[in-house]
């Protein structure tokens, strides 16, 4: 009788820690670029708020440079710490692979957002993207064709030497400037990279003054380059013969587009991407989504979700292009 009883007592405190288990919240962490990045802000602010209506818990967390090896030992504490998931902003296509299958091999599901692991997507579980970024690099080089009247000296002021995406848009744009006819008297002269800093990026665009006389446009596809690339024009006052667009956050690039340094430039929402990758993470872990290519979901605000080829989500069909008529009607 003992014995039952003893054996019932287990079982039944068993059960009970299944379900203290079970009632744990989702530990998420996100591991951006680098730190003094703003437009990381706005993805965490997703994340942030997705969590709160989720019922999971969020923390952001970020080397101090964006080399390509940088975040290694940040995804090794975070497997250490035994959290659930892990979204990383990849600053190399390859040189986080063996980490982030350890961290799998954990039973951590592995996220990139805001940037893929190009060429090696099955070192990740998904990816979460604002836009199809087969998209960017054409769509950036026709904006720009559109201001300088497709024709004359333009450049590519990027971040850094191995960001996954920012390189794919590059070889996308590449390619439409040597292919379409539309774009046959534009002229790329130069691809710079300012390591998504400031001071950096300031530099290098004073040398593309300096090297390139004739340069009639500059494409910056970050947010730190954008802007330092517009500061540098507005210093020197020479909006009217050097334009600049690229990828950038209207909460900074609002005065430059007020006084005519830039006339228009394009990007997505960021917070999108951190609300979307919290609901997905939770669905996925809580059996209510399937991880699966050609599968749907429901996200609040967002509609209805696709996961496409390798895995992949868009919060959003194409790039939304900012300007003197619409940007103050964007706060991030």
């Amino acid at each position: 009788m003992l014995k039952k009883t003893l054996l019932a007592g287990l079982a039944l405190g068993m059960a009970m820690a299944g379900v203290a288990q079970a009632a744990d919240p989702v530990k998420i962490v996100y591991i951006g670029k680098n730190t003094g990045n703003p437009y990381f802000d706005s993805i965490t602010g997703g994340f942030e708020d997705g969590c709160k209506s989720l019922g999971c818990e969020f923390e952001f967390v970020a080397p101090a440079t964006a080399e390509a090896t940088s975040q290694i030992p940040f995804i090794e504490a975070q497997i250490q710490r035994g959290v659930n998931v892990i979204a990383i902003a990849p600053n190399s296509p390859d040189a986080l692979n063996p980490v982030l299958d350890s961290a799998r091999e954990k039973g951590i599901l592995v996220l990139t957002v805001n940037g893929d692991l190009v060429g090696n997507e099955t070192h990740r579980d998904a990816t979460i993207l604002p836009v199809d970024f087969t998209k960017t690099g054409p769509n950036q080089v026709e904006l720009m064709g559109s201001m300088i009247g497709y024709k004359g000296e333009i450049a590519i002021l990027s971040a850094t030497t191995e960001a996954p995406d920012q390189n794919t848009w590059i070889a996308a744009m590449n390619d439409t400037l040597k292919n379409d006819p539309k774009y046959k008297d534009m002229s790329l002269v130069a691809t710079v990279y300012g390591d998504d800093q400031p001071e950096k990026s300031t530099t290098e665009m004073e040398a593309l003054l300096s090297n390139y006389p004739n340069l009639v446009g500059v494409i910056a596809p970050t947010t730190v380059g954008i802007a330092a690339a517009a500061q540098v024009v507005q210093s020197r006052g020479i909006a009217s013969t050097v334009h600049v667009t690229g990828l950038g956050l209207p909460s900074e690039m609002r005065d430059f587009v007020k006084d005519g340094t830039v006339s228009a430039f394009q990007l997505w929402s960021p917070y999108n991407e951190g609300w979307l990758a919290a609901h997905f993470a939770v669905g996925v872990l809580g059996g209510t989504i399937k991880n699966e290519v050609g599968g749907t979901f429901d996200v609040p605000n967002l509609g209805t979700i696709s996961i496409a080829d390798k895995n992949a989500m868009n919060t959003q069909a194409e790039l939304t292009t900012f300007n003197a008529e619409n940007i103050d009607e964007f706060d991030f």
